[in-house]
């Protein structure tokens, strides 16, 4: 595999922090935009090196490493980190403070203290900052939101939904900080629900749940019920589990990964509005013919917009090159990513302590204790 030839413009030159899963969808999706170019990778793994001997480019061990190189050579106009969480507080403020534009994967980071960092960083740099929240740039989730927010449904009052997958015993035995509690499905996948439902209801004002390691007995959870409170009214109820043999969650249902088994007759999420209710992400809605004579006596038509698919990863891409550019704004803000974390944050706190937090009040000292 060879990068994608010049366009008009220089394409925009990535270095990609972090060789796994996620940092080889960001490569694959680089050499496929003819806006960017993979300056480098930087992984201190030994197939790491390998793999980037395979593609034919530049290897780091580290991340000061490369930098401190581009300081002189000019060979990197931007970095993605898509190393472990815990590391992506660290690797961020390096490039803000050498002002190198950056996309950090989701989470922004794995706790809300040294998310305050990079917002007092974020002040003094240069450079913009990008959240990998890449289910923002779905067509799928641009569809829906554009749905609820046109009144088609009425006034949104219930919100059910699921991310129930099963990840196999290898996904931890080769990675096993992701048995801590730095990893686990809430904030490795429960982030991105949020940040979804954020998109459709808007801020969350409360959370309730309850969460259990009963299945697996890692120091993380397996398995999560979550009630939240929006500041729109809307109330939500959400179920994850990474050890649930069900294809309801929305990698199987939405199409967007080919690397998972696909259901397209399934669905993730349920809206109820006031007028009709939507079910995606095959976009099918139960609406009434005559909205004054709105009853559950009454029938329900059933229709369904078309499925529309593509790569929601190949577009954050193209939408890096242009913040990296200065022809956008980070779709996905650092204080977008923080707010995500902060309600995943909100979770484990109302879990493990039994009790509902509300957010206007919820800060780091909260999250700790």
């Amino acid at each position: 595999m060879q990068p994608t030839p010049y366009t008009t413009n220089p394409p925009v030159r990535i270095a990609v922090a972090g060789a796994g899963y996620i940092g080889q969808a960001h490569i694959g999706a680089i050499f496929k935009n003819n806006s960017s170019a993979l300056s480098a990778i930087v992984d201190p793994s030994p197939n790491a090196k390998i793999y980037a001997a395979n593609l034919q480019v530049p290897y780091f061990e580290d991340l000061d490493v490369l930098l401190k190189s581009n300081l002189t050579q000019q060979h990197t106009d931007a970095v993605i980190i898509a190393t472990p969480n815990h590391l992506h507080a660290q690797q961020a403020l390096t490039c803000m403070r050498m002002d190198m534009p950056v996309l950090v994967e989701k989470p922004v980071t794995h706790d809300l203290a040294s998310g305050q960092q990079l917002l007092e960083a974020l002040t003094m740099s240069k450079a913009p900052v990008l959240v990998g929240h890449h289910r923002a740039h779905s067509a799928i989730m641009k569809n829906a939101r554009a749905m609820v927010h046109s009144g088609q449904l009425g006034k949104i009052v219930s919100v059910v939904g699921t991310a129930w997958f099963f990840k196999p015993d290898d996904y931890f035995e080769s990675s096993p900080w992701r048995k801590s509690k730095a990893a686990g499905p809430l904030l490795l996948n429960m982030i991105h629900e949020v940040h979804n439902l954020r998109m459709l209801c808007g801020e969350v004002t409360q959370v309730q749940a309850m969460t259990s390691q009963a299945t697996r007995g890692f120091e993380v959870e397996d398995t999560a019920s979550i009630t939240m409170r929006f500041d729109s009214g809307v109330l939500a109820s959400f179920a994850i589990s990474d050890t649930a043999a069900s294809p309801k969650s929305w990698e199987q249902t939405s199409q967007e990964n080919p690397a998972y088994s696909s259901y397209p007759d399934q669905n993730c999420y349920y809206i109820a509005g006031t007028h009709a209710s939507l079910a995606i992400p095959t976009m099918t809605i139960h609406s009434y013919t005559n909205t004054q004579q709105r009853s559950w006596w009454k029938p329900f038509q059933v229709s369904a917009q078309p499925a529309i698919t593509d790569d929601p990863i190949a577009n954050q891409i193209d939408h890096f090159v242009r913040v990296v550019r200065a022809e956008e704004t980070p779709l996905v803000s650092l204080h977008d990513g923080l707010e995500n974390l902060k309600v995943v944050q909100a979770i484990v706190v109302a879990a493990s302590q039994g009790i509902t937090v509300h957010m206007a009040s919820f800060n780091h000292s909260s999250a700790i204790a």
